[in-house]
């Protein structure tokens, strides 16, 4: 029998994975993979117990518990003033990822093109492989991680189906502005091309508020926004996130949702949707949360050889470590595992095309403050 031949040949076992590894391996702190190490709110968790003591454990609509949507479209309305409709707009998902997927092949196919932006988060380009598309890279500016929108507009072409963006920006920290998404939507008004904005990290914004492509009217008719329960209630594993989108582009993403999935755990989504209503003040208060956990890294960071500028969002905080080393920073994030006890993430895994002597590496600060505390004092002595 001859070998298999890949349909993702030049995909192999994900950065984050590698990192974590290697952090258990070598007994290193690990700020690399993005999960806190806390638990979520305590009320929430009696939620779950309680909606899994109460019988709820069979299969949930394959749209998702309609509590839930219904309390999606609260803070959508409350947060934003968009109007979805729980019915046929919101769509709970088993993760974010999957949402990220389903959109993508609701709408690529063979030969079209799919514009993303460089670093670029590392499971877009995969599932456009699959549906056939062809991933068109565009750099972000170095240091500042900002879009330069002559260079999208120099890409766009009537192949062009497809534009991810993601805000707030991981892995770096940065956010787009409302003026930022003028600017996008201005320029794919001559094109019949979609959207996927990536927001996971919509309540962790630090100065402002997060702009929605979905508060966006023009981009609003062309695009799917995807969010993480994970991500906002510090429960990464619970893997429960969800997509929005008009009528018609939510019909094709549930096409693709429910021969993935079919569905999302239901204990978890009754009590999502009772935790969201009875205690609005987390998500609220989540910049909040994490901004005091950035300035608490980041003040101590300050004595190092690292150089940086504070993240304007999410929990991750990219460092140049130029003045340190200039090895490249796969090596640079080894060593740093193996010999100096904290383990980070390269960026130039995010790129297809990495800057030429970029000596970034992402940390994440989703961790509790002794966590910090130790890391930072191991990254001073670097």
């Amino acid at each position: 029998m001859s070998l298999l031949e890949s349909k993702l040949p030049n995909v192999g076992t994900t950065i984050f994975t590698v990192m974590s590894q290697l952090a258990e391996q070598h007994g290193a702190i690990n700020l690399s993979q993005g999960f806190p190490d806390f638990q979520p709110p305590a009320r929430l968790v009696e939620l779950v117990e309680k909606h899994l003591r109460d019988g709820r454990n069979q299969y949930a609509p394959m749209a998702g518990v309609m509590a839930l949507r219904e309390a999606i479209a609260e803070k959508l309305r409350d947060l934003y003033a968009v109007h979805a409709d729980p019915e046929s707009e919101i769509t709970i998902t088993p993760g974010a990822t999957e949402a990220l997927f389903a959109a993508i092949h609701a709408v690529v196919r063979a030969g079209d093109e799919v514009v993303v932006f460089d670093p670029a988060y590392d499971s877009y380009e995969p599932a456009v492989a699959l549906a056939g598309g062809k991933t068109i890279h565009v750099p972000l500016e170095t240091p500042s991680f900002t879009p330069r929108w002559d260079r999208l507009e120099s890409v766009l072409s009537d192949r062009t189906r497809l534009v991810i963006v993601n805000t707030p920006h991981n892995p770096s920290g940065t956010v787009l502005s409302e003026a930022d998404l003028a600017e996008l939507a201005a320029l794919l008004r001559p094109y019949g091309c979609y959207v996927l904005s990536d927001e996971v990290y919509e309540h962790i914004v630090f100065d402002g508020r997060h702009a929605s492509v979905l508060a966006n009217p023009e981009l609003r008719e062309r695009s799917f926004a995807v969010f993480s329960f994970g991500k906002t209630y510090h429960a990464t594993g619970w893997k429960t996130g969800y997509a929005v989108a008009p009528r018609a582009l939510t019909a094709e993403l549930r096409k693709i949702h429910q021969y993935l999935t079919f569905a999302a755990v239901t204990p978890l989504q009754h009590a999502l949707a009772d935790f969201m209503r009875e205690c609005p003040e987390h998500h609220l208060e989540l910049a909040d949360f994490y901004r005091k956990k950035r300035d608490f890294f980041v003040e101590r960071l300050r004595a190092s050889r690292f150089a940086f500028t504070p993240s304007q969002g999410t929990y991750f905080q990219l460092a140049d470590y130029g003045r340190i080393s200039r090895e490249p920073d796969t090596d640079f994030a080894r060593r740093l595992t193996i010999e100096h006890g904290v383990a980070v993430i390269p960026i130039s895994v995010f790129y297809a095309d990495p800057p030429a002597g970029a000596t970034f590496v992402r940390f994440c600060f989703a961790k509790q403050e002794a966590t910090l505390r130790a890391a930072s004092e191991r990254l001073v002595a670097v």
